[in-house]
């Protein structure tokens, strides 16, 4: 059997941080992927995905990335079931991501919203190691 999902998006709003009672660091965001056809109208559609990141990763998700990023994310697709407050059973779909990569560099002007606005704006030496999804160099950029 095999569950792998890939996908490229971007962020529909900044990333949402909390850590367990034992101290694990869990993320939860949703991207937006477009689909690769248009509907009958002749609009393109567009799918918004939750995605869950734990440990290392969740903290390197919620330090880098911020709404309107670029992201390929490569994880499994799972299901959760709950039951609401009013008794209603549920169902959450999500993936739990293994590996994300940043796909571009964000706003490296200090501005136009997400963290950090008031720091200064990073470099090269403040992204995260290539196996955490950082950028490994601009001698790896396809352009």
């Amino acid at each position: 059997m095999l569950n792998r999902i890939i996908l490229i998006g971007r962020l529909v709003a900044d990333p949402e941080i909390r850590y367990t009672q034992t101290g694990v660091a869990v993320v939860n965001f949703r991207i937006a992927v477009d689909r690769p056809y248009k509907n009958a109208s002749g609009e393109k559609e567009t799918d918004f995905i939750n995605i869950v990141a734990w440990r290392k990763l969740a903290e390197l998700v919620n330090q880098y990335l911020n709404k309107g990023r670029l992201v390929a994310i490569e994880g499994s697709l799972q299901m959760r079931r709950y039951q609401t407050k009013e008794g209603d059973n549920r169902t959450a779909y999500e993936v739990q991501a293994d590996n994300i990569q940043f796909l571009d560099r964000g706003d490296r002007s200090g501005g136009g919203g997400g963290r950090g606005d008031d720091a200064p704006p990073p470099n090269d030496m403040d992204a995260p190691p290539a196996e955490y999804g950082g950028p490994s160099g601009d001698d790896d950029l396809p352009f």
